[in-house]
């Protein structure tokens, strides 16, 4: 495997770049995550939590990326303070958007989060889940589950409201043994409660990274479940709306996966992001922090936040 930095390697570039104080210098590997959840949106940990896992994993670069809204950033950047330069923390944000009828998500980091097109966009964001989430339960009602959006409110509390809140409250009420059965059977991809039609378009909410100084970041492409000839064209549209770059290595993928992706941000000049997509601990999740894959020379996009390069272990 491949990692960000190595403090022997780098180790004025780095503590130049605010990653870690001079007298921490060491051989540690130093990780990065730009794409991980609190529960500001559908996480299970707080953002003091993610940020204090950050910290003892060694993460030197790590932005918070919770579902349309920046709460859990704010709520990370008040908690920690960059006195102690051990890891930089990056605004962030997955958007959701649509895409030739499906529904895409678009990283953003780095962006002002004050800048008046983030503030359109969250708030645009914001009521367009309140109303998928009022469509879901509708939805759900007729299939004779009544009170699912008070229910999922509940859930959420002051979090984004999202499918796993109704998928809470459904195992809540004895509907469905767990969460993967709610989504299984109702809430998943195609299932009923799989509203797409409140987002805004691809093109709309890369723009509003972009006008905020940020960087817009495909988030896991083959999760989307594509063919070949279509993940083209997707990039080749999110390229052209101003998307900078693609996540060539999102929660655990395998080495041909990261080949694969890495050859399409080569092809349409996309640089590669890394993340855990982390939301909670689990036999089969990812957790905080990324070693970087081999890039084949693919310019990296924490290239633009740190002197960062991607060097082999000896």
């Amino acid at each position: 495997m491949y990692s960000g930095c190595y403090h022997a390697r780098f180790p004025v570039g780095c503590a130049r770049a605010g990653l870690f104080p001079l007298e921490a210098l060491s051989v540690k590997i130093v990780l990065i995550d730009f794409h991980t959840h609190t529960t500001a949106s559908d996480g299970a940990l707080n953002p003091s939590e993610l940020v204090d896992r950050a910290l003892s994993r060694g993460v030197g670069l790590l932005a918070i990326t919770d579902h349309d809204t920046v709460a859990g950033y704010r709520a990370a950047a008040g908690y920690y303070t960059h006195n102690s330069s051990a890891m930089r923390l990056l605004p962030g944000v997955e958007f959701s958007c649509r895409w030739s009828g499906t529904t895409i998500h678009v990283v953003g980091l780095a962006m002002d989060v004050d800048a008046p097109s983030m503030r359109h966009g969250l708030a645009l964001l914001g009521e367009a889940r309140q109303e998928r989430g009022a469509k879901i339960a509708q939805r759900l009602g007729k299939l004779g589950f009544p009170g699912a959006l008070e229910g999922a409110q509940l859930v959420a509390g002051d979090s984004q409201l999202g499918r796993p809140h109704f998928a809470t409250w459904m195992v809540q009420q004895g509907h469905v043994a767990d969460h993967n059965q709610a989504f299984d059977r109702y809430l998943g991809q195609g299932k009923v409660g799989d509203v797409k039609a409140f987002w805004p378009e691809l093109a709309q909410v890369t723009g509003w990274i972009v006008d905020a100084g940020g960087v817009a970041v495909l988030a896991h492409p083959l999760k989307y479940r594509y063919t070949r000839m279509k993940l083209r064209r997707l990039a080749i549209d999110f390229a052209a709306a101003g998307g900078a770059a693609i996540e060539v290595l999102s929660a655990r993928q395998t080495p041909d996966q990261i080949a694969q992706l890495v050859r399409l941000a080569r092809e349409f000049e996309l640089e590669a992001s890394v993340g855990s997509d982390f939301h909670r601990d689990g036999s089969y999740n990812a957790q905080v922090g990324v070693e970087l894959p081999s890039l084949d020379g693919l310019r990296g996009v924490w290239e633009r936040f740190a002197a960062v390069s991607p060097t082999s272990q000896e």
